[in-house]
């Protein structure tokens, strides 16, 4: 990443309005390279062991869908 592109991305303002100075889903996205691990980490929670947390409390995962439309059991 060259002294250039830090300035220009600095001066959008997004590396003021996110966790961490980035965002791999923004114009951040293609300084990244690579992510070791989950992908979620990166983003914010991970959704996918979120889920099996919730199991784990005997909660379904369809639960929080309650409120947008959709009927869960």
């Amino acid at each position: 990443v060259t002294d250039d592109e830090i300035a220009a991305y600095v001066a959008t303002g997004e590396p003021l309005h996110v966790a961490g100075a980035f965002t791999v889903d923004g114009l951040g996205g293609p300084f990244v390279t690579a992510i070791e691990g989950d992908y979620h980490n990166v983003v914010g929670l991970s959704l996918p062991l979120l889920r099996e947390l919730m199991a784990e409390l005997g909660r379904s995962w369809t639960e929080l869908w309650a409120g947008h439309g959709t009927r869960v059991p």
